[in-house]
């Protein structure tokens, strides 16, 4: 039986580029090699694709601070059409070997927020996790709080500021509305980029202004207090559910520095320590979400877990991070599916689903 052949898209032109880099690492020392073959394309910081080779694609791999790209066996290109070949050589006008589907872990914008998958969705390829819509939709926190709440799902009390409202925004209606100590978050980032936890007028000003400068759209949350729990999903028509996980806080949030460099920032508890009703009712509202937003593949979603037991959704991750400190593969490992095992599913998840949409019509028969 041949293999199939898996393009591993990585990197690109967003804040997350590095975090994108670690993920990338790991998924492809994991790949299964007696199923998969292994073709890498690395965006660079510019957003230029290129193919790389498997024993040199990174530098200072190990550092999360200054882990880079390394020099590219040659610049590549997209043709569209539902073609053999689509991916070329921009040197000689040469197809690559024909890719079967794409595993993308381009984090933040361009990568997981439809972009891509749109990109991908025009040349008819498969790819793994959610569609152009749950991806747009989950990574834009004002829809994804609109679409949840309108699904009867709680989420923190929030208002949405435009960068053309700012000057019409005033710090002390923010806290009658929404109270303190106030979030300030751009709209469409993750791994906790740009968010600010603010006190004061003095700090709401400085946030916001920090905020802006990542992102035209910027959300101005209620504090939640309560434990910061994790769930992982996995599935198309039928998702499953881990375990729930925790993050312990040694710092003030869950920032970018405590994600990803600070070892003693944070602590991940998986399971997490919670009696087994807890969990199932927040496995059961993680799941909810999961549908709500019509997801495919797979999505991390974290919520609040107050002292009164309500679950307020946090926010929903349609392409978690595979870093070596990352929730999502670790809460399928501690319920028995292994790091190799998950990979092999999530890309046989999406070839599953792009069977299923070749079928459908694309001609009005008269």
């Amino acid at each position: 039986m041949s293999k199939l052949r898996v393009a591993i898209i990585f990197g690109g032109k967003s804040t997350e580029h590095q975090v994108s880099l670690q993920s990338a690492k790991n998924i492809i020392n994991e790949l299964d090699r007696t199923k998969f073959d292994l073709c890498l394309i690395g965006i660079n910081e510019q957003g230029q694709w290129h193919e790389y080779s498997e024993t040199d694609y990174l530098l200072n791999s190990d550092n999360p601070k200054t882990i880079s790209l390394s020099k590219p066996l040659r610049a590549v290109a997209i043709i569209p059409g539902s073609v053999k070949k689509q991916f070329i050589s921009l040197e000689d006008g040469q197809a690559l070997p024909q890719i079967d589907v794409v595993f993308p872990i381009v984090h933040g914008a361009y990568g997981e927020d439809g972009t891509l998958q749109g990109l991908l969705h025009m040349i008819d390829m498969p790819y793994v996790g959610p569609n152009i819509m749950s991806s747009a939709a989950c990574m834009d926190k004002d829809i994804t709080k609109r679409l949840l709440d309108g699904a009867g799902l709680a989420v923190a009390p929030f208002i949405t500021i435009m960068a053309h409202q700012i000057n019409d925004i005033h710090y002390n209606e923010m806290v009658r509305q929404l109270g303190l100590p106030l979030f300030i978050k751009p709209a469409n980032l993750g791994s906790s980029v740009g968010i600010s936890k603010v006190n004061n007028e003095e700090e709401f000003n400085a946030a916001l202004e920090m905020a802006f400068e990542y992102d035209l759209k910027v959300i101005v949350e209620s504090a939640i207090v309560g434990r910061e729990i994790e769930c992982a999903v996995l599935g198309n028509e039928d998702p499953q559910v881990s375990p729930c996980g925790e993050i312990v806080l040694n710092d003030a949030f869950y920032a970018y520095n405590t994600k990803y460099i600070d070892e003693d920032g944070a602590k991940v508890v998986v399971p997490a320590v919670m009696d087994e009703k807890t969990s199932l009712h927040i496995r059961q509202v993680a799941l909810k979400a999961y549908r709500v937003l019509n997801c495919l593949g797979m999505a991390r979603v974290d919520v609040f877990l107050t002292q009164d037991n309500r679950v307020v959704i946090n926010e929903i991750n349609t392409l978690p991070g595979f870093t070596n400190i990352s929730m999502y593969p670790k809460l399928w490992q501690s319920a028995g599916l292994g790091y190799q095992s998950l990979i092999t599913k999530l890309i046989e998840l999406a070839l599953d689903h792009h069977r299923k949409t070749t079928v459908l019509k694309t001609k009005c028969e008269l």
